[in-house]
């Protein structure tokens, strides 16, 4: 990949990214009750990486489509995505999303869980005006997806009163909690084209194996990353007591003492905030790290593999390129 075309991606990426922020900032506006529309239009407003929206028209592109066609889509999956941050940071009594306050902090827990659901309703009627003559598999697309991320968020919570979880448990979960959204989206972008079977099927497992890498890739940053890039507290997981698949190898591997000192995270349900480069000092020890950083790299691969079989003549130079950025951000 030459320098040049590493350029045009970030400008394709950042082009549409700004479309998706400047649409979404005025996209609940005149909407009454203020109380119900002033807290959801603060989570829209938090600009991320809106890797799931450019992920839908990238998606409809190279299935043969146009971003105008599937752009009301791309927006009801960032509204669907922020319907369970919200949520999740609830369940989490998580205090910062993406360097700001969480809206239950922000305003208060019963307006947090009113904006959510009205973020969930409004991302139907997105949706909808999108919808073709593959109506009915966009929605069971769409549908299907959050099914599976409440399934994921279920699984995770069960995860924190049991002593045991395996890594293929964990993998299920991150599958169902992360994976299935990037599923979903790239399955959606190609549905609404109406795409080849085969390209949809491609973009799919694409979606699919970039989130279970991009979901290990924020364990690992948990550990490792730099705070204010990263926009949550570093190692925010193990104060919480969190299985994560950094935490599962390590426990995998361990012997005695750190045997020990890692079921005492269990059992205590998380550690002190000074506990931390303790954690991190035996992760570095057990080779946990370096062991995730090969687990991303695995499924990155398997990703781009599926994307290879996207029907010849187009560009799949940007699902590289994304791939290849996801996996080597600090953020």
């Amino acid at each position: 990949m030459t320098e040049q075309e590493i350029k045009n991606y970030v400008r394709i990426y950042e082009t549409e990214r700004k479309k998706v922020d400047f649409k979404l900032r005025d996209l609940l506006k005149g909407r009454d009750p203020i109380s119900l529309y002033v807290p959801a239009s603060y989570i829209l407003k938090s600009s991320g990486k809106r890797l799931r929206p450019i992920l839908v028209l990238l998606s409809a592109k190279v299935a043969g489509g146009k971003y105008n066609q599937v752009f009301n889509a791309a927006l009801a999956v960032e509204m669907l995505h922020n319907f369970t941050l919200i949520h999740d940071d609830i369940m989490d009594k998580a205090e910062l999303r993406r360097g700001r306050e969480t809206l239950h902090k922000k305003y208060d827990l019963n307006s947090a869980i009113l904006a959510g659901d009205s973020l969930l309703s409004v991302a139907y009627e997105y949706l909808l005006k999108d919808c073709n003559g593959n109506a009915k598999k966009a929605l069971a697309s769409f549908t299907h997806g959050l099914v599976e991320v409440c399934e994921g968020q279920s699984l995770d919570t069960d995860f924190e009163t049991r002593e045991r979880v395996t890594i293929d448990e964990y993998i299920i979960m991150i599958t169902k909690k992360t994976a299935m959204m990037l599923k979903m989206s790239c399955e959606l972008g190609a549905l609404l084209v109406e795409a080849k079977p085969r390209d949809i099927k491609a973009l799919s497992e694409y979606g699919l194996n970039l989130g279970i890498a991009f979901q290990i890739q924020d364990d690992l940053l948990d550990i490792i990353g730099d705070e204010e890039k990263f926009g949550k507290k570093v190692g925010g997981d193990l104060i919480e007591g969190k299985k994560t698949f950094l935490f599962l190898k390590a426990l995998e591997k361990a012997k005695e003492n750190d045997r020990n000192a890692l079921l005492e995270v269990v059992r205590n349900k998380g550690i002190k905030r000074s506990e931390v480069n303790k954690y991190k000092m035996i992760y570095e020890k057990l080779g946990v790290i370096d062991d995730a950083r090969k687990e991303i790299q695995l499924y990155t691969n398997l990703a781009l593999k599926a994307v290879d079989r996207i029907s010849k003549n187009r560009n799949i130079g940007i699902f590289y390129w994304l791939a290849n950025s996801l996996i080597k951000r600090n953020q």
